[in-house]
């Protein structure tokens, strides 16, 4: 029997390929993405699919979502939050603005997302939560050229932390997992130069990138009942860079 699923950040990348790929599974999906025209010509009109276009930052956007998808689904067994805002800015042209803009959407954003879901999962048979943080974090990545700057980083490190935090807090009830994706091919490659691709990919033992399914994949296991033991972690799908 298929899940009713709810994924940021469906318009495109990794968040699209992980709606596409529930959908195929039999699952039902409320699509989430502030681009809600692209998020439609992207995704098929199908009667396992709604969507909703909003704002992760802001506490109403995030309920109403919730609320969207126990209306047209009949409940929400999982989130998979893959919304984020990326800022490629060093230290020296990172300015409060949007240091903050990034850490709404990517820290307060994936709050505010798991506090709407786990509130309906906690009063009606649990769920599960997949958040993402980055690989980045593990090299400390500084910006430029299409790369996670401090901002970025320093989000996605919270992110670990919010992550264990809500695992113990929901527990036994809802289980909270979260994804650490390597350098994968979506958008946010776009700023990279070939030179920089060449050598970034040599940092890969598997020789190559991430393909946004690959990274999906991850998630979906980490809300199937297969990983029903599992909480508080993070997968790495990155190749193996975190050990190169």
């Amino acid at each position: 029997m298929g899940k009713s699923v709810l994924v940021t950040g469906a318009a495109s990348g990794i968040g699209l390929a992980c709606t596409k790929l529930l959908l195929e599974e039999g699952h039902h999906v409320l699509a989430f993405d502030p681009q809600g025209e692209k998020m439609r010509a992207e995704l098929p009109e199908c009667d396992e699919i709604t969507f909703f276009s909003g704002d992760v930052s802001k506490t109403e956007d995030c309920a109403a979502s919730v609320g969207l998808a126990v209306k047209t689904f009949g409940g929400l067994d999982a989130l998979v939050h893959w919304g984020a805002a990326h800022s490629s800015k060093r230290w020296d042209e990172l300015d409060a603005d949007e240091c903050n803009y990034v850490m709404s959407v990517n820290v307060t954003g994936s709050f505010l997302m798991s506090q709407a879901a786990a509130k309906f999962m906690m009063k009606h048979g649990g769920g599960s939560i997949v958040l993402t943080t980055s690989t980045s974090v593990l090299f400390g990545v500084t910006g430029g050229n299409g790369q996670g700057g401090p901002a970025y980083v320093s989000s996605k490190g919270a992110i670990i932390a919010l992550n264990r935090s809500l695992a113990r807090a929901l527990a036994p009830t809802v289980r909270c997992n979260a994804v650490s994706p390597g350098i994968t091919e979506t958008a946010m490659l776009d700023g990279y130069t070939d030179a920089q691709r060449q050598v970034m990919t040599g940092r890969f033992p598997l020789g190559r990138f991430g393909k946004p399914e690959e990274i999906a994949h991850a998630a979906i296991f980490l809300i199937s009942d297969k990983a029903s033991f599992i909480t508080g972690e993070v997968i790495h799908a990155n190749g193996g860079s975190n050990f190169n």
